[in-house]
């Protein structure tokens, strides 16, 4: 998916995509903190950046992840919006809004713990909230 450099970035933060999310997602160590590190995430599930995501889960944490399962699961959801509840140093509590296979309105909620290593965010792991 391309968007034109006026089109707002689909994190929410209400600047286009070239200010925001785009150099994040050209160096992660752009992200000043751990809820710009999380809209940039949630973007690259829009975009269906994959590499991305996959990159930005922690170090530690990484080497459970499936690429396949990330990517299949960005494809299969139209993400809708990305609402952010409330954010402190290393954590992000979110709403993420979207349709799935089935064409039925979800909502992903879910507190995410984030880390900071060698001056560079990552996700560390997420609890799912109701």
């Amino acid at each position: 998916m391309t968007m034109s450099q006026q089109e707002n970035c689909p994190c929410g933060s209400s600047k286009s995509y070239i200010e925001c999310c785009n150099s994040i997602h050209a160096n992660p160590k752009n992200a000043n903190s751990a809820e710009e590190l999380m809209r940039s995430r949630y973007c690259a599930f829009v975009k269906l950046n994959i590499e991305f995501i996959y990159d930005t889960f922690h170090p530690n944490t990484r080497r459970f992840q499936s690429k396949k399962d990330i990517e299949n699961w960005a494809k299969e959801n139209k993400w809708m919006h990305l609402e952010v509840l409330k954010s402190t140093d290393t954590t992000v509590e979110f709403k993420a809004h979207y349709l799935d296979v089935n064409l039925d309105v979800k909502v992903h909620h879910e507190q995410s713990t984030f880390k900071r290593t060698q001056n560079c965010w990552f996700y560390l792991d997420g609890r799912i909230l109701s």
